[in-house]
């Protein structure tokens, strides 16, 4: 039998409060959220590959920096994994008697911190390293992301602001060190010709 931490004591009740408001929402709402926290990852993926498009007319070093997004999200989503699986927190749909918009996760897919949470807050932080705006739009889904894991009653609010945070922080600290090294990878990867097709519009 495995031992999970029971995250109830942090913020329970709050998270009562937003899975009974789920209940008594409009079918439509809880049909959105519920659709956005399946499939609203899309939505970031979409806006790396805009990212890097748009870049590719600033210059190699930028069009770098925007093809680095997408790996920062994937160490991100690592360091995020290893915390999951160190704290070991169990749903919260499991330890309290609720009842939530879909199925509850299988015994053993830990609740803290929010995977979803950290890949769109890592994807929002870096591209904002790439384009203020589309880093804008990101920063919105973001905040939207996490909301719907706890409104569809997967996850304690203390689940997706760790999930921000811990994608937020490992995001900055890798574009800063991406956007010092980018000009320097930059004329490597531009002296395979294969390579330079991703790094120049021309």
């Amino acid at each position: 039998m495995m031992l999970a931490f029971d995250g109830a004591s942090v913020d329970g009740s709050a998270y009562r409060s937003v899975t009974d408001l789920a209940q008594r929402s409009p079918g439509w709402l809880d049909s959105a959220v519920t659709v956005w926290s399946a499939y609203g990852l899309a939505v970031f993926a979409l806006l790396m590959v805009v990212g890097w498009w748009r870049a590719r007319r600033a210059g190699a070093a930028a069009a770098v920096t925007a093809l680095a997004v997408p790996v920062v999200v994937v160490l991100a989503y690592g360091v995020n994994a290893v915390l999951k699986s160190v704290v070991r927190e169990d749903r919260p749909c499991r330890s309290l008697s609720v009842k939530i918009l879909e199925a509850c996760p299988a015994p053993g897919d830990w609740s803290f911190p929010s995977n979803h949470a950290a890949i769109a807050a890592a994807a929002a932080v870096a591209l904002c390293f790439v384009s203020r705006r589309l880093g804008a739009v990101a920063c919105v889904a973001a905040v939207a992301m996490a909301a719907s894991r706890v409104w569809i009653g997967v996850h304690y609010p203390h689940d997706v602001v760790t999930g921000l945070v811990v994608g937020g922080l490992v995001a900055l600290a890798a574009m800063l060190v991406i956007r010092r090294a980018a000009p320097a990878l930059a004329r490597r990867l531009t002296a395979a010709a294969p390579l330079r097709l991703l790094l120049s519009a021309s």
